[in-house]
């Protein structure tokens, strides 16, 4: 075998190891417990709005998508001003936007609670900071954006409760912040894993997120 030869052998198995590596982690999933804090402070009945980022918002529409009692979800923007809330605005990192998903949900048939054990444990790391996965900037930052009190009590002291039970390796980095304004993504990324099921970065990183999802939960997958 020439070197030359050699040499891309090397090279397309390095590839292929980092890209086996990528698809372990997102494989990996957490099991965590139920929140101890729990819906008996939530009085609102009905649909409710739940707006999370955890990275990418393609794989976390994704999973949001296929959970029971969800009736819609959405990529988008949220922590910055109206004008720069674009795609090739908030990609710079420094428009204070993250990428974001607003869920809409039915409270008779899932809680803010459940939405939230899955977005820690399948739909994202909450403890890597201000990146995820391949993905790095404060765009895609970890961070809840509660509508009301309840949903502001409820996810800091599950984040707290996960804390102390050390359920992470490292600590959780998650913001918990006021919802202020939130602006829908460009038509294009809007159910992206739908429409683009095969592209390389959705099955190494996204694919995986939707697997967890329906097997660590199952009665709730749909």
């Amino acid at each position: 075998m020439s070197r030359y030869l050699s040499l891309i052998l090397v090279v397309f198995l390095l590839a292929t190891t980092l890209a086996c590596n990528a698809v372990t982690n997102a494989t990996a999933g957490v099991t965590i417990p139920d929140p101890v804090v729990s819906s008996q402070l939530a009085t609102a009945k009905g649909e409710q709005i739940a707006v999370f980022a955890g990275g990418c918002f393609w794989g976390v529409e994704a999973v949001f998508e296929h959970v029971k009692g969800v009736t819609e979800v959405t990529s988008g923007y949220t922590g910055g001003a109206a004008q720069t809330a674009n795609y090739e605005a908030v990609s710079e990192g420094d428009t204070g936007h993250a990428e974001a998903v607003r869920i809409t949900y039915d409270s008779s048939q899932i809680s803010y609670e459940q939405l939230l054990k899955i977005f820690f444990s399948v739909a994202h790391d909450p403890t890597e900071l201000n990146r995820q996965g391949p993905d790095t900037g404060t765009q895609y930052r970890s961070a809840i954006f509660y509508t009301d009190e309840n949903q502001e009590r409820i996810a800091r002291a599950y984040i707290a409760q996960l804390d102390q039970a050390k359920v992470f390796k490292r600590p959780i980095v998650t913001q918990v912040v006021a919802l202020d304004s939130y602006y829908k993504a460009e038509a294009y990324h809007q159910d992206y894993l739908a429409h683009h099921p095969n592209e390389r970065y959705i099955v190494i990183n996204d694919q995986p997120k939707v697997a967890n999802l329906r097997n660590q939960f199952p009665e709730l997958y749909k």
